[in-house]
């Protein structure tokens, strides 16, 4: 009798948190707690914080599905792990994680055409996660040490990554070449293969190869302890902010080469990130608390807020009013105006506040 009254009690304690729970607005924000494990879903109307998810261990970056249903979780550990977490947004609760296998500490995630894209520093790779298929399909080297953050064109013909221990950036680039052979690897989400043409006048002896999609790599040297990047909305240049140098490297991408390495004096930079109008780039730093605003036309630094006692994450309104900077030691997330640049307001959304993602339901 005691059981059963007690089992009465738990489920309804469960049945007035589930009614009680607030459903997941759209857009949502979605910041991730590195000493909590947990996601937390953001009200941006309000700042307030709707829900806690378990978000698995050492969370670092966070990515919503385009149809803002989910999000995944890379669980980090410097390489201990080998998993991303999921979180169904709608519902609230974590679903089963993603198993990486033999791929060890991923960080950098990107979500396009129904793909998550992952970096797994341990293996100096990025990959590929398929859903629906609930596998990895995909994985390709860069040869770089501690490749580290991701960015993914809409079309998937270009793929970047920051390499930290390499001082590098690596541009990818999707290609078309014939096959050598069996086992050739697939473009993610790529174009069906075409056959090859034969050249005027000669006639072509047997069936004609196709041409399959393939990747070059061009490795681009920057500065010390390259992170936090990003692309200029117009898909011109990469600026990647040099954290032990204190400096940000400007990559041109058609000449794939830096054309000019700025003196930011921004030491321990942790993220970059432009404003949605391309005009700002915003430089946080884990070791000084600094938020450093440079003007992308002259390349000048125009204001530098102290934020706290460590910036990290970084992420911008699509509607070009707000940004968010997550200070990690100080355990909230600054909510900066872009048109007075200045301080408007703090989320507590956990200790040790990290990546930081969009979430709109489609």
């Amino acid at each position: 009798m005691r059981t059963r009254l007690i089992c009465l009690l738990l489920l309804a304690s469960w049945g007035a948190a589930f009614l009680s729970a607030e459903s997941t607005p759209s857009p949502a924000l979605l910041v991730l707690s590195k000493s909590d494990h947990t996601l937390a879903i953001v009200d941006p109307a309000t700042n307030k914080v709707l829900a806690r998810v378990p978000s698995g261990p050492d969370p670092h970056e966070v990515v919503a599905s385009s149809d803002g249903r989910l999000a995944f979780i890379s669980n980090y550990g410097g390489g201990a792990y080998n998993t991303i977490s999921v979180v169904d947004l709608v519902r609230q609760r974590p679903l089963p994680p993603v198993d990486l296998g033999a791929l060890r500490g991923p960080h950098g995630l990107a979500f396009v055409q129904g793909m998550v894209y992952f970096t797994a520093e341990a293996n100096k790779v990025i990959g590929r996660y398929h859903p629906a298929a609930g596998k990895v399909d995909w994985v390709l080297g860069t040869g770089q040490n501690r490749t580290h953050m991701i960015w993914v064109s809409e079309n998937l013909d270009r793929i970047y990554t920051s390499n930290v221990t390499s001082a590098t950036i690596t541009i990818i680039e999707r290609t078309l070449t014939r096959p050598g052979g069996l086992g050739h690897p697939p473009a993610p989400g790529g174009p069906p293969s075409r056959e090859m043409e034969p050249q005027q006048g000669v006639r072509p002896i047997g069936p004609r190869r196709a041409l399959m999609p393939d990747w070059n790599e061009t490795v681009v040297p920057v500065g010390r302890g390259s992170e936090g990047f990003d692309v200029a909305p117009d898909g011109k240049e990469l600026w990647v902010a040099n954290a032990q140098d204190g400096t940000v490297s400007i990559v041109d991408l058609a000449a794939k080469a830096v054309t000019e390495t700025l003196d930011a004096n921004v030491g321990g930079a942790n993220r970059l990130k432009f404003t949605p109008d391309g005009k700002l780039a915003f430089v946080a730093s884990l070791s000084t608390g600094e938020l450093t605003i440079l003007e992308t036309a002259s390349h000048k630094e125009i204001k530098r807020l102290k934020l706290g006692h460590g910036a990290a994450g970084i992420l911008m309104q699509p509607d070009g009013s707000r940004a968010y900077v997550a200070c990690s030691p100080d355990d909230n997330v600054a909510v900066v105006n872009l048109k007075s640049l200045e301080v408007i307001g703090r989320i507590e959304a956990g200790r040790e506040p990290d990546g930081l993602a969009w979430a709109a339901q489609q």
